[in-house]
Protein backbone atom coordinates (compact mmCIF):
# COMPACT_ATOMS: atom_id res chain seq x y z
CA UNK A 1 0.00 0.00 0.00
CA UNK A 2 2.86 2.08 1.20
CA UNK A 3 4.82 1.59 -2.52
CA UNK A 4 1.55 2.50 -4.37
CA UNK A 5 1.08 5.91 -2.56
CA UNK A 6 4.65 6.83 -3.09
CA UNK A 7 4.43 5.65 -7.24
CA UNK A 8 1.34 8.32 -7.05
CA UNK A 9 3.27 10.77 -5.40
CA UNK A 10 5.61 10.06 -8.04
CA UNK A 11 3.44 10.20 -10.95
CA UNK A 12 2.05 13.43 -9.62
CA UNK A 13 5.28 15.46 -9.16
CA UNK A 14 6.37 14.30 -12.54
CA UNK A 15 3.35 15.37 -14.04
CA UNK A 16 3.24 18.87 -12.28
CA UNK A 17 6.80 19.99 -13.43
CA UNK A 18 5.59 18.75 -16.88
CA UNK A 19 2.95 21.66 -16.25
CA UNK A 20 5.48 23.87 -15.45
CA UNK A 21 7.34 23.00 -17.70
CA UNK A 22 4.92 23.62 -20.73
CA UNK A 23 3.47 27.19 -18.69
CA UNK A 24 6.99 28.16 -18.31
CA UNK A 25 7.74 27.90 -22.43
CA UNK A 26 4.45 29.55 -22.81
CA UNK A 27 4.74 32.33 -20.97
CA UNK A 28 8.29 32.64 -22.55
CA UNK A 29 6.73 32.73 -25.84
CA UNK A 30 4.50 35.46 -24.84
CA UNK A 31 7.47 37.59 -23.99
CA UNK A 32 9.18 37.72 -27.42
CA UNK A 33 6.97 40.05 -28.95
CA UNK A 34 7.72 42.72 -26.41
CA UNK A 35 11.71 41.75 -26.88
CA UNK A 36 11.70 41.28 -30.54
CA UNK A 37 9.43 43.58 -32.54
CA UNK A 38 9.08 41.36 -35.89
CA UNK A 39 7.20 38.67 -34.23
CA UNK A 40 4.40 40.90 -33.53
CA UNK A 41 3.13 40.33 -36.84
CA UNK A 42 2.47 37.13 -35.73
CA UNK A 43 -0.45 35.99 -33.63
CA UNK A 44 0.62 34.72 -30.18
CA UNK A 45 -1.74 31.72 -30.66
CA UNK A 46 -0.03 30.96 -34.22
CA UNK A 47 3.97 31.74 -32.30
CA UNK A 48 3.43 29.16 -30.19
CA UNK A 49 2.68 26.52 -32.84
CA UNK A 50 5.66 27.52 -34.76
CA UNK A 51 7.64 27.30 -31.14
CA UNK A 52 6.00 23.62 -30.68
CA UNK A 53 6.97 22.50 -34.23
CA UNK A 54 10.26 23.34 -33.09
CA UNK A 55 10.45 21.39 -30.14
CA UNK A 56 8.79 18.57 -31.72
CA UNK A 57 11.40 19.11 -34.88
CA UNK A 58 14.34 18.79 -32.02
CA UNK A 59 12.01 15.49 -30.32
CA UNK A 60 11.28 16.98 -27.37
CA UNK A 61 7.84 16.58 -26.21
CA UNK A 62 6.31 18.34 -23.37
CA UNK A 63 3.26 16.34 -22.13
CA UNK A 64 1.33 13.56 -24.38
CA UNK A 65 -2.27 15.26 -25.54
CA UNK A 66 -5.15 13.65 -24.64
CA UNK A 67 -8.68 14.10 -25.93
CA UNK A 68 -10.13 13.89 -22.56
CA UNK A 69 -7.92 16.35 -21.53
CA UNK A 70 -8.79 18.84 -24.38
CA UNK A 71 -12.36 18.21 -24.22
CA UNK A 72 -12.97 18.41 -20.58
CA UNK A 73 -10.41 20.40 -19.34
CA UNK A 74 -9.38 23.26 -21.82
CA UNK A 75 -12.62 23.20 -23.93
CA UNK A 76 -15.11 24.23 -21.37
CA UNK A 77 -13.62 27.74 -20.44
CA UNK A 78 -12.64 28.24 -23.96
CA UNK A 79 -16.09 28.23 -24.77
CA UNK A 80 -17.30 30.37 -22.00
CA UNK A 81 -15.17 32.98 -22.52
CA UNK A 82 -15.81 33.49 -25.99
CA UNK A 83 -19.76 33.25 -25.18
CA UNK A 84 -19.43 35.20 -22.23
CA UNK A 85 -18.30 38.05 -24.41
CA UNK A 86 -20.47 37.38 -27.26
CA UNK A 87 -23.53 40.25 -27.37
CA UNK A 88 -26.98 38.96 -27.91
CA UNK A 89 -27.80 41.72 -29.76
CA UNK A 90 -25.47 41.20 -32.13
CA UNK A 91 -25.88 37.39 -32.13
CA UNK A 92 -29.60 38.04 -32.99
CA UNK A 93 -28.94 40.27 -35.91
CA UNK A 94 -27.40 37.52 -37.66
CA UNK A 95 -28.25 34.24 -36.09
CA UNK A 96 -29.68 32.49 -39.31
CA UNK A 97 -26.65 32.81 -40.67
CA UNK A 98 -24.80 31.77 -38.03
CA UNK A 99 -26.83 28.79 -37.86
CA UNK A 100 -26.84 27.93 -41.63
CA UNK A 101 -23.04 28.03 -41.35
CA UNK A 102 -23.03 25.62 -37.97
CA UNK A 103 -25.44 23.00 -39.07
CA UNK A 104 -25.69 23.07 -42.75
CA UNK A 105 -22.28 24.31 -43.52
CA UNK A 106 -21.00 21.43 -41.01
CA UNK A 107 -22.95 18.90 -43.26
CA UNK A 108 -21.57 20.54 -46.01
CA UNK A 109 -17.49 20.15 -44.60
CA UNK A 110 -17.96 16.28 -43.76
CA UNK A 111 -19.48 15.26 -47.30
CA UNK A 112 -17.14 17.64 -49.41
CA UNK A 113 -13.57 16.19 -47.54
CA UNK A 114 -14.93 12.51 -47.16
CA UNK A 115 -15.71 12.84 -51.01
CA UNK A 116 -12.30 13.89 -51.70
CA UNK A 117 -10.86 11.58 -49.12
CA UNK A 118 -13.05 8.20 -51.09
CA UNK A 119 -12.82 9.46 -54.81
CA UNK A 120 -8.84 10.60 -54.79
CA UNK A 121 -6.99 9.19 -51.74
CA UNK A 122 -9.14 5.59 -51.71
CA UNK A 123 -9.99 6.17 -47.98
CA UNK A 124 -13.07 4.03 -46.97
CA UNK A 125 -16.50 6.48 -46.92
CA UNK A 126 -16.56 5.68 -43.21
CA UNK A 127 -13.11 6.47 -42.69
CA UNK A 128 -13.52 9.29 -44.79
CA UNK A 129 -16.43 10.90 -42.59
CA UNK A 130 -14.74 10.27 -39.64
CA UNK A 131 -11.85 12.39 -41.00
CA UNK A 132 -14.47 15.05 -42.26
CA UNK A 133 -16.08 15.19 -39.12
CA UNK A 134 -13.43 15.80 -37.37
CA UNK A 135 -12.37 18.78 -39.72
CA UNK A 136 -15.72 20.66 -39.56
CA UNK A 137 -15.16 22.23 -36.19
CA UNK A 138 -13.96 25.84 -36.63
CA UNK A 139 -10.79 27.19 -34.01
CA UNK A 140 -10.62 30.86 -35.40
CA UNK A 141 -9.22 31.85 -31.94
CA UNK A 142 -6.33 33.58 -33.68
CA UNK A 143 -7.96 34.91 -36.51
CA UNK A 144 -10.66 37.05 -34.21
CA UNK A 145 -7.58 38.17 -32.02
CA UNK A 146 -6.33 39.05 -34.97
CA UNK A 147 -9.73 41.08 -36.06
CA UNK A 148 -9.98 42.74 -32.72
CA UNK A 149 -6.30 43.92 -33.24
CA UNK A 150 -6.38 45.35 -36.75
CA UNK A 151 -9.94 46.51 -35.85
CA UNK A 152 -11.80 44.60 -39.09
CA UNK A 153 -15.51 45.32 -38.43
CA UNK A 154 -17.55 43.42 -35.31
CA UNK A 155 -20.13 41.72 -37.82
CA UNK A 156 -16.97 39.93 -39.12
CA UNK A 157 -15.86 39.09 -35.80
CA UNK A 158 -19.36 38.13 -34.91
CA UNK A 159 -19.95 35.55 -37.58
CA UNK A 160 -16.90 33.98 -37.08
CA UNK A 161 -16.98 33.87 -33.43
CA UNK A 162 -20.76 32.61 -33.29
CA UNK A 163 -20.47 30.30 -35.94
CA UNK A 164 -17.04 28.12 -33.97
CA UNK A 165 -19.00 28.50 -30.94
CA UNK A 166 -21.94 26.13 -32.83
CA UNK A 167 -20.36 24.22 -35.17
CA UNK A 168 -18.03 23.29 -32.06
CA UNK A 169 -21.25 21.17 -30.78
CA UNK A 170 -22.40 20.12 -34.38
CA UNK A 171 -18.89 18.72 -35.14
CA UNK A 172 -18.87 16.46 -31.80
CA UNK A 173 -22.51 15.05 -32.49
CA UNK A 174 -21.94 14.41 -36.26
CA UNK A 175 -18.69 12.78 -34.89
CA UNK A 176 -20.51 10.74 -32.66
CA UNK A 177 -22.87 9.47 -34.92
CA UNK A 178 -20.49 8.48 -37.53
CA UNK A 179 -17.84 7.11 -35.15
CA UNK A 180 -19.67 3.43 -34.82
CA UNK A 181 -20.14 3.24 -39.04
CA UNK A 182 -16.26 1.51 -39.16
CA UNK A 183 -16.69 -0.34 -36.20
CA UNK A 184 -19.67 -2.04 -37.62
CA UNK A 185 -21.65 -1.85 -34.84
CA UNK A 186 -23.89 1.27 -36.07
CA UNK A 187 -25.74 1.83 -39.65
CA UNK A 188 -26.59 5.70 -40.91
CA UNK A 189 -30.24 5.84 -40.39
CA UNK A 190 -31.28 9.23 -41.38
CA UNK A 191 -34.32 9.11 -39.25
CA UNK A 192 -32.84 7.59 -36.46
CA UNK A 193 -29.60 10.10 -36.71
CA UNK A 194 -31.91 13.47 -37.02
CA UNK A 195 -34.13 12.18 -33.56
CA UNK A 196 -30.29 11.70 -31.81
CA UNK A 197 -29.58 15.03 -33.24
CA UNK A 198 -32.44 17.11 -31.73
CA UNK A 199 -32.14 14.87 -28.52
CA UNK A 200 -28.61 15.98 -28.21
CA UNK A 201 -28.66 19.23 -28.58
CA UNK A 202 -32.00 19.84 -27.31
CA UNK A 203 -30.32 18.48 -23.42
CA UNK A 204 -27.65 20.81 -23.95
CA UNK A 205 -29.88 23.91 -24.53
CA UNK A 206 -32.09 22.51 -21.90
CA UNK A 207 -29.01 22.11 -19.38
CA UNK A 208 -27.72 25.40 -20.08
CA UNK A 209 -30.75 27.43 -19.98
CA UNK A 210 -31.41 25.82 -16.13
CA UNK A 211 -27.64 26.57 -15.09
CA UNK A 212 -27.46 29.72 -16.71
CA UNK A 213 -31.12 30.70 -15.46
CA UNK A 214 -30.53 29.36 -11.73
CA UNK A 215 -27.24 31.04 -11.39
CA UNK A 216 -28.39 34.43 -13.34
CA UNK A 217 -31.33 34.43 -10.32
CA UNK A 218 -28.84 33.55 -7.20
CA UNK A 219 -26.60 36.26 -7.94
CA UNK A 220 -29.30 38.14 -7.49
CA UNK A 221 -29.30 37.24 -3.50
CA UNK A 222 -25.84 38.62 -2.99
CA UNK A 223 -22.51 40.97 -3.78
CA UNK A 224 -19.82 38.76 -3.54
CA UNK A 225 -17.55 39.23 -6.43
CA UNK A 226 -15.03 36.59 -5.97
CA UNK A 227 -17.92 34.16 -4.87
CA UNK A 228 -19.64 35.19 -8.76
CA UNK A 229 -16.89 34.70 -10.51
CA UNK A 230 -16.17 31.23 -8.83
CA UNK A 231 -20.01 30.92 -9.78
CA UNK A 232 -19.10 31.13 -12.99
CA UNK A 233 -15.66 29.05 -13.22
CA UNK A 234 -18.24 25.97 -11.63
CA UNK A 235 -21.03 26.87 -13.85
CA UNK A 236 -18.70 25.97 -17.10
CA UNK A 237 -17.38 22.44 -16.11
CA UNK A 238 -20.87 21.72 -13.88
CA UNK A 239 -22.62 22.25 -17.32
CA UNK A 240 -20.32 20.24 -19.50
CA UNK A 241 -20.23 17.15 -17.27
CA UNK A 242 -23.64 17.35 -16.56
CA UNK A 243 -24.54 17.58 -19.95
CA UNK A 244 -22.59 14.66 -21.06
CA UNK A 245 -23.94 12.33 -18.48
CA UNK A 246 -27.69 12.98 -19.83
CA UNK A 247 -26.25 12.07 -22.64
CA UNK A 248 -26.46 15.70 -24.12
CA UNK A 249 -23.76 17.92 -25.98
CA UNK A 250 -21.77 19.51 -23.99
CA UNK A 251 -20.01 22.12 -25.95
CA UNK A 252 -23.89 22.97 -26.56
CA UNK A 253 -24.26 23.44 -23.19
CA UNK A 254 -21.88 25.44 -22.14
CA UNK A 255 -22.18 27.90 -24.72
CA UNK A 256 -26.06 28.29 -23.91
CA UNK A 257 -25.26 29.27 -20.09
CA UNK A 258 -22.11 31.53 -20.83
CA UNK A 259 -24.49 33.57 -23.39
CA UNK A 260 -27.44 33.92 -20.72
CA UNK A 261 -24.67 35.00 -18.13
CA UNK A 262 -23.14 36.91 -20.22
CA UNK A 263 -25.89 38.75 -21.15
CA UNK A 264 -28.39 38.62 -18.82
CA UNK A 265 -26.73 37.06 -15.09
CA UNK A 266 -24.07 39.82 -15.65
CA UNK A 267 -26.65 42.27 -16.09
CA UNK A 268 -29.58 41.71 -13.02
CA UNK A 269 -27.30 40.34 -10.75
CA UNK A 270 -23.61 41.49 -10.91
CA UNK A 271 -22.64 45.12 -10.29
CA UNK A 272 -20.32 46.97 -13.16
CA UNK A 273 -17.25 46.49 -10.84
CA UNK A 274 -18.28 42.41 -10.42
CA UNK A 275 -18.78 42.03 -14.29
CA UNK A 276 -15.33 43.66 -14.45
CA UNK A 277 -13.67 40.93 -12.44
CA UNK A 278 -15.36 38.35 -13.91
CA UNK A 279 -14.52 39.21 -17.56
CA UNK A 280 -10.61 39.69 -16.81
CA UNK A 281 -10.96 36.67 -14.77
CA UNK A 282 -12.27 34.35 -17.88
CA UNK A 283 -9.64 36.78 -20.05
CA UNK A 284 -6.38 35.48 -18.18
CA UNK A 285 -7.73 31.37 -18.07
CA UNK A 286 -8.83 31.66 -21.88
CA UNK A 287 -5.03 33.39 -22.48
CA UNK A 288 -3.83 30.94 -19.93
CA UNK A 289 -5.56 27.59 -21.89
CA UNK A 290 -4.65 28.86 -25.29
CA UNK A 291 -0.77 29.38 -24.56
CA UNK A 292 -1.07 25.22 -23.25
CA UNK A 293 -3.25 23.68 -26.06
CA UNK A 294 -1.58 25.69 -29.07
CA UNK A 295 2.22 24.93 -27.83
CA UNK A 296 1.04 21.35 -27.57
CA UNK A 297 -0.16 21.04 -30.92
CA UNK A 298 2.65 21.79 -32.39
CA UNK A 299 5.04 19.70 -30.14
CA UNK A 300 2.39 16.83 -30.59
CA UNK A 301 3.63 17.14 -34.43
CA UNK A 302 4.85 13.58 -35.51
CA UNK A 303 7.14 14.45 -38.70
CA UNK A 304 7.64 11.40 -39.70
CA UNK A 305 3.90 10.00 -40.21
CA UNK A 306 3.30 13.15 -41.50
CA UNK A 307 5.72 12.34 -44.29
CA UNK A 308 4.01 8.74 -44.46
CA UNK A 309 0.45 10.71 -45.29
CA UNK A 310 1.05 13.27 -47.42
CA UNK A 311 -0.72 12.23 -50.65
CA UNK A 312 -3.58 12.03 -47.98
CA UNK A 313 -3.26 15.30 -46.27
CA UNK A 314 -2.89 16.75 -49.44
CA UNK A 315 -5.83 15.77 -50.68
CA UNK A 316 -7.82 16.40 -47.57
CA UNK A 317 -6.76 20.51 -47.60
CA UNK A 318 -7.85 20.85 -50.79
CA UNK A 319 -11.36 19.09 -50.00
CA UNK A 320 -11.72 21.08 -47.02
CA UNK A 321 -11.09 24.54 -48.42
CA UNK A 322 -13.15 23.52 -51.49
CA UNK A 323 -16.10 22.32 -49.65
CA UNK A 324 -15.66 25.47 -46.84
CA UNK A 325 -15.62 27.73 -49.95
CA UNK A 326 -19.17 26.44 -51.25
CA UNK A 327 -20.73 26.36 -47.84
CA UNK A 328 -19.97 29.87 -47.08
CA UNK A 329 -20.49 31.06 -50.57
CA UNK A 330 -23.60 29.53 -51.11
CA UNK A 331 -25.28 29.79 -47.46
CA UNK A 332 -24.29 33.53 -47.12
CA UNK A 333 -26.29 33.87 -50.92
CA UNK A 334 -29.14 32.14 -49.43
CA UNK A 335 -29.25 34.31 -45.65
CA UNK A 336 -28.84 37.27 -48.01
CA UNK A 337 -31.86 35.93 -50.01
CA UNK A 338 -33.75 35.22 -46.64
CA UNK A 339 -32.72 37.10 -44.25
CA UNK A 340 -31.87 40.02 -46.09
CA UNK A 341 -28.27 39.59 -43.82
CA UNK A 342 -26.34 41.94 -46.87
CA UNK A 343 -23.19 39.68 -46.00
CA UNK A 344 -20.28 41.35 -48.46
CA UNK A 345 -18.34 39.26 -51.33
CA UNK A 346 -14.68 40.56 -49.02
CA UNK A 347 -16.52 39.29 -46.03
CA UNK A 348 -17.81 36.13 -47.60
CA UNK A 349 -13.88 35.77 -48.70
CA UNK A 350 -12.07 36.36 -45.33
CA UNK A 351 -14.45 33.52 -43.65
CA UNK A 352 -13.85 30.98 -46.06
CA UNK A 353 -10.42 31.71 -45.41
CA UNK A 354 -10.46 32.61 -41.75
CA UNK A 355 -12.24 29.15 -41.18
CA UNK A 356 -8.96 27.71 -38.99
CA UNK A 357 -8.77 23.91 -37.38
CA UNK A 358 -7.61 23.13 -33.87
CA UNK A 359 -8.09 21.99 -30.59
CA UNK A 360 -11.40 20.91 -31.13
CA UNK A 361 -10.62 19.08 -34.63
CA UNK A 362 -7.53 16.91 -32.77
CA UNK A 363 -9.72 15.93 -29.24
CA UNK A 364 -12.06 14.41 -31.87
CA UNK A 365 -9.19 12.69 -33.84
CA UNK A 366 -7.54 11.55 -30.85
CA UNK A 367 -11.10 10.15 -29.27
CA UNK A 368 -10.95 7.75 -32.59
CA UNK A 369 -11.03 4.06 -30.68
CA UNK A 370 -7.71 2.32 -30.81
CA UNK A 371 -9.25 -0.89 -32.60
CA UNK A 372 -9.78 0.79 -35.46
CA UNK A 373 -7.05 0.16 -38.13
CA UNK A 374 -6.81 3.17 -39.86
CA UNK A 375 -6.39 5.38 -35.91
CA UNK A 376 -2.75 6.57 -36.75
CA UNK A 377 -3.99 7.38 -40.53
CA UNK A 378 -6.94 9.49 -39.33
CA UNK A 379 -4.54 11.24 -36.57
CA UNK A 380 -1.66 11.85 -38.66
CA UNK A 381 -4.31 13.69 -41.63
CA UNK A 382 -6.37 15.62 -39.38
CA UNK A 383 -3.16 17.05 -37.63
CA UNK A 384 -1.34 17.66 -40.91
CA UNK A 385 -4.74 19.81 -41.85
CA UNK A 386 -4.51 21.31 -38.65
CA UNK A 387 -0.80 22.25 -39.33
CA UNK A 388 -1.67 23.71 -42.50
CA UNK A 389 -5.12 26.41 -41.56
CA UNK A 390 -2.99 27.56 -38.51
CA UNK A 391 0.09 27.99 -40.28
CA UNK A 392 -1.12 29.28 -44.06
CA UNK A 393 -3.88 30.33 -43.53
CA UNK A 394 -3.47 32.27 -40.55
CA UNK A 395 -0.73 33.73 -40.83
CA UNK A 396 -2.21 35.44 -44.63
CA UNK A 397 -5.42 36.50 -42.94
CA UNK A 398 -3.92 39.88 -42.27
CA UNK A 399 -2.67 40.38 -45.64
CA UNK A 400 -6.06 39.50 -46.77
CA UNK A 401 -7.63 41.53 -45.03
CA UNK A 402 -5.66 44.24 -46.10
CA UNK A 403 -6.17 43.27 -49.67
CA UNK A 404 -9.42 43.53 -49.25
CA UNK A 405 -9.79 46.83 -47.25
CA UNK A 406 -11.37 45.18 -44.22
CA UNK A 407 -9.20 46.48 -41.45
CA UNK A 408 -11.26 49.23 -40.15
CA UNK A 409 -10.72 51.75 -37.99
CA UNK A 410 -8.01 50.42 -35.20
CA UNK A 411 -5.10 52.43 -37.48
CA UNK A 412 -6.99 55.14 -37.52
CA UNK A 413 -7.86 55.38 -33.16
CA UNK A 414 -4.20 54.19 -32.84
CA UNK A 415 -3.06 57.51 -34.27
CA UNK A 416 -5.76 59.17 -32.39
CA UNK A 417 -4.73 57.95 -29.14
CA UNK A 418 -0.83 58.70 -30.44
CA UNK A 419 -1.89 62.35 -30.32
CA UNK A 420 -4.16 62.32 -27.40
CA UNK A 421 -1.27 60.81 -25.39
CA UNK A 422 1.70 63.11 -26.73
CA UNK A 423 -0.40 66.10 -26.12
CA UNK A 424 -1.21 64.69 -22.45
CA UNK A 425 2.28 64.12 -21.96
CA UNK A 426 3.33 67.90 -23.25
CA UNK A 427 0.95 69.65 -21.32
CA UNK A 428 2.27 67.89 -18.20
CA UNK A 429 5.83 68.56 -19.29
CA UNK A 430 5.02 72.35 -19.52
CA UNK A 431 2.70 72.85 -16.46
CA UNK A 432 6.45 71.40 -14.61
CA UNK A 433 8.34 74.10 -16.72
CA UNK A 434 6.06 76.68 -15.11
CA UNK A 435 7.32 75.57 -11.52
CA UNK A 436 10.74 75.89 -12.45
CA UNK A 437 10.55 79.43 -14.04
CA UNK A 438 11.81 81.33 -10.65
CA UNK A 439 14.27 78.74 -9.91
CA UNK A 440 18.01 79.77 -9.57
CA UNK A 441 20.29 79.40 -12.62
CA UNK A 442 17.24 79.16 -15.03
CA UNK A 443 17.48 82.43 -17.32
CA UNK A 444 14.27 83.98 -18.71
CA UNK A 445 15.26 83.29 -22.49
CA UNK A 446 15.47 79.68 -21.91
CA UNK A 447 12.46 79.29 -20.04
CA UNK A 448 10.60 81.54 -22.90
CA UNK A 449 12.17 79.76 -25.73
CA UNK A 450 10.49 76.08 -23.74
CA UNK A 451 7.76 77.48 -23.20
CA UNK A 452 7.05 78.46 -26.39
CA UNK A 453 8.53 75.25 -27.93
CA UNK A 454 5.87 73.15 -25.69
CA UNK A 455 2.82 75.36 -26.51
CA UNK A 456 3.82 75.47 -30.08
CA UNK A 457 3.78 71.65 -30.14
CA UNK A 458 0.42 71.56 -28.57
CA UNK A 459 -1.20 73.79 -30.35
CA UNK A 460 -0.34 71.64 -33.24
CA UNK A 461 -1.41 68.70 -32.12
CA UNK A 462 -4.88 70.07 -31.17
CA UNK A 463 -5.62 70.96 -34.35
CA UNK A 464 -4.70 67.43 -35.73
CA UNK A 465 -6.82 66.25 -33.06
CA UNK A 466 -9.57 68.91 -34.14
CA UNK A 467 -9.01 67.61 -38.10
CA UNK A 468 -9.59 63.97 -37.14
CA UNK A 469 -12.57 64.29 -35.22
CA UNK A 470 -14.25 66.61 -38.48
CA UNK A 471 -12.58 64.21 -40.70
CA UNK A 472 -13.72 60.91 -38.85
CA UNK A 473 -17.04 61.74 -36.50
CA UNK A 474 -17.22 57.89 -35.52
CA UNK A 475 -14.22 58.69 -33.51
CA UNK A 476 -16.18 60.87 -31.19
CA UNK A 477 -18.03 57.88 -29.83
CA UNK A 478 -14.74 56.24 -29.43
CA UNK A 479 -13.37 59.17 -27.08
CA UNK A 480 -16.90 59.44 -25.02
CA UNK A 481 -16.25 55.33 -24.64
CA UNK A 482 -12.54 55.70 -23.47
CA UNK A 483 -13.52 58.42 -21.53
CA UNK A 484 -16.30 55.79 -19.27
CA UNK A 485 -14.07 53.50 -19.25
CA UNK A 486 -11.58 55.94 -17.52
CA UNK A 487 -14.16 57.31 -14.89
CA UNK A 488 -15.11 53.66 -13.98
CA UNK A 489 -11.31 52.23 -13.71
CA UNK A 490 -11.07 55.41 -10.77
CA UNK A 491 -14.45 55.05 -9.37
CA UNK A 492 -13.41 51.15 -8.46
CA UNK A 493 -9.98 52.21 -7.47
CA UNK A 494 -11.35 54.93 -4.81
CA UNK A 495 -13.68 51.87 -3.64
CA UNK A 496 -10.36 49.20 -3.83
CA UNK A 497 -8.33 51.66 -1.84
CA UNK A 498 -11.36 52.10 0.81
CA UNK A 499 -11.47 48.73 1.26
CA UNK A 500 -7.81 48.22 1.72
CA UNK A 501 -7.91 51.11 4.53
CA UNK A 502 -10.00 49.01 6.21
CA UNK A 503 -12.96 51.47 5.86
CA UNK A 504 -15.32 49.13 3.73
CA UNK A 505 -16.18 46.53 3.95
CA UNK A 506 -15.18 43.77 0.89
CA UNK A 507 -18.31 42.27 0.89
CA UNK A 508 -20.39 45.21 0.82
CA UNK A 509 -22.03 46.47 -2.49
CA UNK A 510 -19.59 48.71 -4.64
CA UNK A 511 -22.57 51.58 -5.47
CA UNK A 512 -21.36 52.75 -8.63
CA UNK A 513 -22.68 55.57 -9.61
CA UNK A 514 -21.93 54.58 -13.59
CA UNK A 515 -24.32 51.50 -13.27
CA UNK A 516 -26.92 52.46 -15.55
CA UNK A 517 -24.91 53.51 -18.17
CA UNK A 518 -22.38 51.02 -18.19
CA UNK A 519 -25.08 48.55 -18.24
CA UNK A 520 -26.75 50.32 -21.17
CA UNK A 521 -23.59 50.92 -22.66
CA UNK A 522 -22.28 47.10 -22.52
Amino acid sequence: MALESAAGEVVIAQQLKQFLLVLSVSLGVATLPQIFSWFRRIPYTLLLVIVGLGLAFVNVRLVNLSPQLILMIFLPPLLFEAAWNLKWSDLKRDLLTICLYAVIGVIISIAGVALGLHQFAGLELSIALLVGASLSATDPVSVTALFRELGASKRLTTLMEGESLFNDGMAVVAFGLLVALPLGTAKLDLQSALWEFFQVVGIGIGVGGLIGFGISYLTQRFDLPLVEQSLTLVSAYSTYLITEDLGGSGVIGVVTTALILGNFGSRIGMNPRTRIIVTEFWEFLAFFVNSIVFLLIGDQIRFAVLGDNLKIIAVAIAAMIVARAVSIYALSSLSNWLAKSEIPLSEQIVLSWGGLRGSVSIALALSVPAILPQREEIIATVFGVVLFTLLVQGLTTQPLLEKLQLLGSQPLRQQYMEAIARQVALQRALEYLETTQKRPGIQPEFYDYHKTLLSGEIALLQEKIDNLLDEYPNLQEFTIKELRGELLAIEADTYAEFVRAGRLNKELSTFLTMHDRVNEDK
